[in-house]
């Protein structure tokens, strides 16, 4: 596991909301689901993205990835005023409050105004948001735009294709689809020269620090000192330090408690896990070890982390 990939196993999508839409002009939905991440790909013409007053074009083949629960519109152009508002839990209301109609008539997860509207937009949901995911959407802008030319993969044709079929194993597929999609992306925003990627992204390239970072990533139930992992990267420990500082943002030591204590807060989430097996896997010797550590960053116990995830706080 390298660091975009452990930082993207927190987002991985489970039961994702996803939708083929089908819009002829004018329309424009007011987007409140409060999701904490969403994709937004362009598979026929155009749309507009309103944020904070910000406009941002979707041209065919143009993806956007949202972040944050603040509230937008996406719509012909705009000024066209919201016909539709998206609640939380999908739910589809009308301005003032009514609910619209299942729009089974169109299709498996097919909505819009039109059959064959002169827009088709695909929208993908991720519902929760993991610690992990938290970090990685940090580093991101609340709106990332690549337009098609920056993104040369058939996923947002495939995804289109697949959304509206009801196939055994089809959320399954989708699921793992729309992550493919979102991996592409970031990795391809990340890449760009003005996207200001995070110093553990950067990282990932350089001949010491890049392998460093994927011992601890794969590794970090292991008693790591800074000795051992400068050994295993095959330098001093004090160049470790030196390079790893520099890059990551952070000496090697406090990244490697970080990545362990969000790593446990999504464990905890997972049914079966005690608070000592999480201990265990994220390197901690017992489970009082892990929750002095855990209630010092978080202000809870591991136990009363993950009775509010189950509680749904």
């Amino acid at each position: 596991m390298d660091a975009i990939s452990g930082l993207l196993d927190g987002p991985r999508a489970r039961g994702a909301f996803v939708l083929r839409s089908t819009m002829q002009p004018p329309w424009s939905l007011r987007i409140q689901d409060e999701a904490p991440l969403s994709v937004i790909a362009a598979v026929r013409g155009d749309a507009c993205i309103v944020r904070r007053d910000i406009v941002t074009w979707l041209n065919q083949g143009d993806v956007a990835v949202i972040c944050g629960p603040e509230p937008y519109d996406v719509a012909d152009k705009p000024s066209t005023a919201p016909q539709s508002i998206i609640q939380p839990g999908q739910v589809c209301t009308t301005p003032d409050g009514v609910e619209v109609p299942d729009m089974a008539f169109m299709g498996v997860r097919a909505w819009g105004n039109a059959r064959d509207g002169r827009t088709v937009l695909l929208t993908g949901t991720y519902q929760l948001q993991s610690e992990i995911s938290a970090r990685l959407l940090s580093a991101l802008p609340e709106l990332v735009h690549l337009p098609a030319d920056a993104l040369d993969t058939p996923l947002i044709a495939y995804l289109a294709e697949e959304t509206v079929k009801d196939e055994p194993g089809q959320e399954a597929l989708l699921d793992r689809l729309l992550d493919l999609l979102l991996i592409a992306v970031l990795r391809a925003w990340f890449a760009r020269p003005d996207a200001e990627a995070p110093g553990w992204y950067r990282a990932h390239g350089d001949p010491v620090v890049g392998p460093a970072l994927q011992l601890l990533h794969n590794n970090p139930e292991r008693q790591w000192t800074v000795e051992s992992i400068a050994s295993a990267a095959g330098v001093s420990r004090a160049a470790l330090s030196r390079r790893f500082t520099a890059l990551v943002g952070e000496p090697p030591m406090t990244f490697l408690t970080n990545w362990r204590l969000t790593l446990a807060a999504d464990l905890l989430h997972e049914p079966g896990n005690t608070v000592e097996s999480v201990a265990r896997k994220v390197g901690y010797g017992s489970a009082f070890a892990l929750s002095t550590a855990f209630k010092r960053v978080y202000g809870v116990s591991p136990r009363e982390h993950r009775e509010r995830a189950y509680a749904g706080g």
